[in-house]
């Protein structure tokens, strides 16, 4: 499999690192090269500077585009008639961003996945697998979707970035198929990103989804991570379950789901508790992104079908416009202020994985 990532930062990396184990542990030969703005000092892949020149002279089957948010949408430009598979980082495109031509040019592409990772937790699918067989249906879902990004060296274009993770598991487990309408939405900006002096960081939100009502809270400067979906839903004959889900806790790819409901005299009744605890030696954080990436090489390489759907192009283009709803609704916010000093104290590109995240 010949495999082209455009951006070999911290994301593009994680790329490298999973499909190199998936590489190894499934006998697949890997050839890798990657795009960037400048070659870097002591990367022993083959570059290019540009993704007209990688597609042309490297002819990947696969492209990774993990350069940062803003430039989603050139790179997916660069794309158009590419008849392989392309595997996007979320969001598809920064707020704003005129992305429906460069989705366009997708049309010949052998398949699409935007990375959402977490439908990929043992504790995603065992939730999703019980509501779709026992055909509950939600009445309620809220969510905490935060991480500290603060001083964070990589650019972004705010919390879309991270919400989505939220909205689209809300959804997907859910009320597969329902359509979320916007309610409310309100936000606050900050310096957090060397991104600039007024990016979103902050939202929070209301919506409607099918005959369901959903409230979240999503931040880029939560000062602790916080990843916790709450769910309450009916079965067909009107009992009442509720179900909560916490991610990356207390670290990445540690993932846990209770499901409960209660008796005649209020009493709690544990009906499910799952945890996971992934020990996989070279797969530190990098757990779900590597069943993604395996689907794709099943795929491409190996002639299977992915063990589930794809958050494919339809998916991305219904929860980009939401993102571009949201934006549009928090309009003008309040701003916070973190840079105090002289200048900017960025977290080093050599901190450890936890704090990157």
């Amino acid at each position: 499999m010949k495999l082209l990532i455009v951006g070999l930062g911290y994301a593009g990396k994680r790329y490298q690192r999973a499909f190199r184990h998936l590489a190894g542990t499934l006998d697949l030969p890997l050839d890798i090269a990657y795009v960037a703005r400048q070659q870097r000092i002591g990367e022993a892949l083959p570059y290019y500077p540009d993704v007209p020149r990688a597609l042309a002279e490297f002819h990947p089957d696969v492209v990774v585009v993990s350069v940062n948010d803003h430039a989603h949408v050139g790179i997916l430009h660069n794309l158009a008639g590419f008849a392989g598979f392309v595997l996007c980082e979320k969001p598809l495109a920064a707020p704003g961003d005129d992305w429906h031509s460069a989705c366009a040019g997708l049309a010949s592409a052998q398949g699409f996945a935007l990375d959402l990772v977490e439908r990929y937790s043992e504790a995603s699918l065992r939730l999703k697998e019980r509501v779709d067989g026992q055909t509950w249906s939600l009445i309620r879902a809220s969510f905490h979707w935060g991480k500290d990004r603060l001083n964070d060296y990589r650019p972004t274009c705010g919390v879309s970035s991270e919400v989505i993770h939220a909205l689209d598991l809300v959804q997907w487990i859910g009320a597969p198929g329902a359509t979320f309408q916007l309610r409310q939405a309100i936000g606050i900006g900050s310096d957090f990103s060397l991104s600039g002096p007024d990016v979103p960081d902050t939202v929070l939100l209301t919506a409607a989804l099918g005959g369901a009502v959903v409230a979240g809270y999503s931040s880029f400067v939560n000062i602790q991570r916080q990843r916790t979906l709450d769910f309450s839903f009916s079965d067909p004959a009107g009992q009442i379950f509720h179900a909560r889900v916490v991610y990356d806790t207390p670290t990445w790819d540690h993932d846990e789901l209770r499901i409960w409901t209660r008796d005649g005299d209020g009493r709690e009744v544990l009906v499910d508790a799952f945890r996971t605890a992934p020990s996989e030696g070279g797969l530190e954080t990098l757990l779900k992104l590597s069943r993604l990436c395996e689907d794709v090489a099943r795929v491409t390489e190996l002639g299977g079908a992915p063990r589930q759907p794809f958050a494919d192009l339809d998916e991305a283009i219904r929860l980009q416009s939401l993102l571009d709803g949201i934006g549009q609704q928090i309009g003008k916010r309040p701003l916070a202020r973190y840079v105090r000093g002289a200048e900017r104290l960025l977290i080093p590109k050599s901190a450890d994985l936890e704090s990157l995240g």
